[in-house]
């Protein structure tokens, strides 16, 4: 009982303040999560097998081969979790395949990010369509992002990893 106090207090601060990846949560005993779905989560290594179903018996659809890679959790099962791509893919991974860095996707075309969070803020540097970036802060329409030493900001509108008006700080 006191276990699932704790883990029901720890899941009110986190929804109150936003932060869901960078909660503290105690694991559930059939091994889900006990964080809120959907959420965004990022790939922690290079390469991770994308399954058809929750488990090591289920065929490999596909391989994410890009550590980083932001992918929303839909479902869990178990160790497992559902996720969705950019792409709108979705297939089942390792709980241990996945990290709760908050990471984006550029979207479209190729971006601006400025020095400030104002379209009149002198552009810091332009990214590439498919580019990833860290979530640092994300407040408003704007999210603080970094890449490559450099860091600025960015429409959220611009990005896919991340739900409008949704606080992230990384």
């Amino acid at each position: 009982m006191r276990r699932l106090l704790l883990l029901t207090l720890a899941l009110a601060a986190v929804m109150t303040a936003g932060a869901v990846a960078a909660a503290p949560v105690t694991e559930r005993d059939d091994g889900t999560s006990g964080l809120p779905v959907p959420r965004f989560v990022s790939l922690k290594k290079d390469r991770v097998y994308a399954r058809t179903g929750p488990g090591d018996t289920y065929p490999v659809t596909w391989v994410y081969v890009r550590a980083g890679l932001p992918v929303e959790v839909v479902k869990e099962y178990s160790i497992w979790r559902q996720v969705r791509d950019a792409g709108g893919g979705t297939a089942w991974v390792n709980k241990q395949m996945l990290k709760g860095d908050r990471t984006a996707i550029v979207t479209r075309t190729t971006r601006v990010m400025y020095a400030a969070a104002d379209l009149a803020a002198p552009p810091v540097w332009r990214i590439a369509p498919g580019a990833v970036v860290s979530l640092v802060l994300c407040e408003g329409a704007w999210c603080r992002v970094t890449r490559d030493g450099k860091g600025g900001y960015m429409l959220r509108a611009q990005l896919w990893g991340t739900y409008p008006g949704e606080a992230v700080a990384g």
